[in-house]
C-alpha cells in the first residue's frame, strides 16, 4: 500500500489540474485574450513603419510613433475625402439593386421548384405589415446596434493597447522572457524575435497584396464598365486577407452586378477575377512572403472555420495571424525541441541495444 502511494505521480496530477484550470480561465476570458492578441497584431503592424523611420531618420521611438500615426490619419482622411462619398453612393445603389438582381436570377434559373418557393417567401415578406411581426425585426436591429457598439469599444481598446505596446516593446518582451525558466530564456528571446519577424512580414506582404488587388480590380471593372467598381474593388481587396474562401466570395459582388447588364459581362468579370486571383496567389504573394512562413491553404481554412465557430467574425479576422505565430512556435518547439530530440534518443537507444 505504501509503495503504491509512493509511486503515485502527484506532480503530474497537480500539473494536469493546473492546466485544466488555466484552460477554463482562458475560455472565460477569451474576449479579453482576443482583444490582447488583436492589439499585439496591430502593434506589430505599427512597429514595421516605426522601425523604418527610426533607422532612416534616427528619431526616438515616441516621436517615430507620432509621425506614423499622423501619416496614417492624414492618408485615411485624404482617401476618405476622395473615395468615401462615391463609396456611400455605391452602397446605396447596391441596396436598390438587390431586389432587381434577385428577380434577374429567378428569370435566368427558370422553373426550378425550390427557387420558386424562395421567390414566394421573398414576395410574402413585402406584405408583412403587422406590428406583431415587425417586433422581432426591431429586436434584431437593436441587437445589431449593440453588437456594433461592442465591436467599436473593442476596436478602440485594441488601438490604445497597440500604441502602448509599441511605445515600449522591450519592457513587455522582458516580462515574457522573465516568466520562462532561466535555462530557456535565451531561446524564448529568439522565439519572440522570430514570431515578430514572421508576423510583421506577413502583415506587410498581405497589406501590399490586398492594395494591389484593390487597385487592379477597380481598374479592371472600370475598364469593363461594370457599375459599383469602387465598392467591388474594395471588397475584393479586403477579402484578400481571408485566403481560399475570401477571393471567391468577393467575386460574387462584381459578377452579380455585371449580371444585371448581361451574362456575357458577368462571365468577363469572373474571368478577370480568376486571372487576378491566381496572379496574386501564385506570383505576388509568394514573392512578398518569401521570407516569412508559408501558410498551407488547408491549415488557413481550418483555422478560420475553427476560430470563426468559437469567436465569430473577430476569430475569422485574427485566425491567420494566430496561425503565423503558432506555426513558428510549433516548428521551433514541437518539431525541433521534442520530435527531433525524440528521434535522436530513439537512435541512440537502438544503437545501445545493438552494442
Amino acid at each position: 500500500m505504501k509503495n503504491n502511494q509512493r509511486s503515485f505521480n502527484w506532480p503530474a496530477l497537480l500539473g494536469s489540474i493546473a492546466l485544466i484550470c488555466l484552460g477554463v480561465l482562458a475560455w472565460e476570458l477569451r474576449w479579453v485574450l482576443l482583444v490582447l492578441f488583436g492589439a499585439i497584431v496591430m502593434a506589430v503592424a505599427l512597429d514595421v513603419p516605426v522601425q523604418f523611420i527610426i533607422k532612416r531618420l534616427k528619431l526616438k521611438r515616441p516621436l517615430a510613433i507620432a509621425v506614423v500615426v499622423v501619416l496614417i490619419a492624414f492618408i485615411s482622411w485624404e482617401l476618405g475625402t476622395l473615395l468615401l462619398p462615391e463609396l456611400l453612393e455605391q452602397i446605396k445603389t447596391l441596396n436598390q439593386l438587390v431586389p432587381i438582381l434577385v428577380q434577374r436570377l429567378f428569370l435566368l434559373t427558370g422553373d426550378i421548384q425550390g427557387l420558386n418557393d424562395i421567390q414566394k417567401s421573398f414576395s410574402s415578406l413585402g406584405s408583412i405589415a403587422s406590428l406583431q411581426r415587425l417586433q422581432p425585426l426591431g429586436s434584431q436591429l437593436l441587437g445589431l446596434a449593440g453588437g456594433a457598439a461592442n465591436s467599436s469599444i473593442q476596436l478602440i481598446l485594441m488601438t490604445l493597447l497597440a500604441i502602448l505596446l509599441c511605445l515600449d516593446p522591450s519592457s513587455h518582451t522582458r516580462l515574457i522572457i522573465s516568466s520562462s525558466p532561466r535555462f530557456y530564456r535565451q531561446h524564448t528571446k529568439r522565439l519572440l524575435a522570430e514570431c515578430r519577424e514572421a508576423l510583421g512580414g506577413w502583415l506587410a506582404g498581405m497589406t501590399i497584396s490586398a492594395s494591389l488587388v484593390f487597385v487592379v480590380t477597380w481598374a479592371g471593372l472600370v475598364w469593363l464598365k461594370v457599375p459599383l467598381a469602387l465598392l467591388s474593388g474594395l471588397i475584393c481587396g479586403i477579402l484578400t486577407f481571408v485566403p481560399t474562401i475570401g477571393p471567391t466570395v468577393a467575386t460574387l459582388v462584381p459578377a452579380a452586378v455585371a449580371l444585371l447588364i448581361s451574362p456575357l459581362l458577368s462571365l468577363q468579370v469572373i474571368i478577370m477575377r480568376l486571372v487576378i486571383q491566381n496572379a496574386e496567389a501564385f506570383l505576388v504573394t509568394p514573392i512578398l512572403l518569401k521570407r516569412t512562413v508559408n501558410l498551407l491553404p488547408t491549415v488557413a481554412l481550418m483555422a478560420q472555420l475553427s476560430l470563426g465557430a468559437l469567436l465569430g467574425l473577430p476569430g475569422v479576422l485574427l485566425a491567420l495571424p494566430s496561425v503565423v505565430v503558432l506555426q513558428v512556435l510549433l516548428e521551433e518547439i514541437f518539431v525541433k525541441e521534442i520530435m527531433d530530440r525524440w528521434t535522436l534518443r530513439s537512435l541512440v537507444h537502438e544503437r545501445t541495444n545493438r552494442e
